[in-house]
C-alpha cells in the first residue's frame, strides 16, 4: 500500500517559509470584570516575519530609526 501526498497540503517548512515572506500578526485583547470592576486586562500582540519584511513594512509606517530621522 502507497502513501500519496495530497496535492494541496504542504510541508511545516514551506508553511514557515511562506510567513516568515508574508507575516502574520496575532492581536488579542482580554478583559474580565465582575460588577464594574476590572479583575484582569490582558493585551497581546504578536508579530512573526522576517527581518527583511518588518524593515519593509516599519519604515512605510514611520518605526525605523531612518524614518525617524527625516
Amino acid at each position: 500500500m502507497a502513501v500519496e501526498k495530497a496535492i494541496g497540503s504542504s510541508s511545516l517548512v514551506e508553511v514557515v517559509d511562506r510567513i516568515l515572506d508574508k507575516g502574520i500578526v496575532v492581536d488579542a485583547w482580554v478583559r474580565i470584570s465582575l460588577v464594574g470592576i476590572e479583575l484582569l486586562a490582558i493585551e497581546a500582540r504578536v508579530v512573526v516575519a522576517s527581518v527583511e519584511t518588518y524593515l519593509k513594512y516599519a519604515e512605510a509606517v514611520g518605526l525605523t530609526a531612518t524614518a525617524m530621522e527625516a
